[in-house]
């Protein structure tokens, strides 16, 4: 059920996003190395540039991870506050 609160309490996978963003960050500096060893430096830049880009992911997920229940709720805090229930 909608409640209208949707934005305000909306979640997101962190950790999950953190595991992936560590995945993304591994094969961009691999990346990065072998464009660069192979004479490719088109891609060897479009690799670094990715690499960036994941880094400031990474620290903002680390920044959420590290606020707290605000960013990243428990199991114990419901994602929206329940409907009220309404008798005819």
């Amino acid at each position: 059920m909608r409640t209208g609160s949707e934005p305000t309490t909306a979640r997101s996978a962190l950790r999950m996003r953190l595991w992936l963003s560590l995945w993304g960050l591994a094969w961009a500096i691999f990346g990065t190395a072998a464009f660069a060893l192979v004479g490719r430096p088109g891609w060897a830049a479009a690799c670094g540039v990715l690499w960036l880009v994941v880094t400031v992911d990474l620290t903002m997920i680390v920044r959420h991870l590290r606020q707290g229940p605000h960013y990243q709720p428990g199991r114990d805090i419901p994602p929206y506050r329940p409907a009220e229930h309404r008798h005819p």
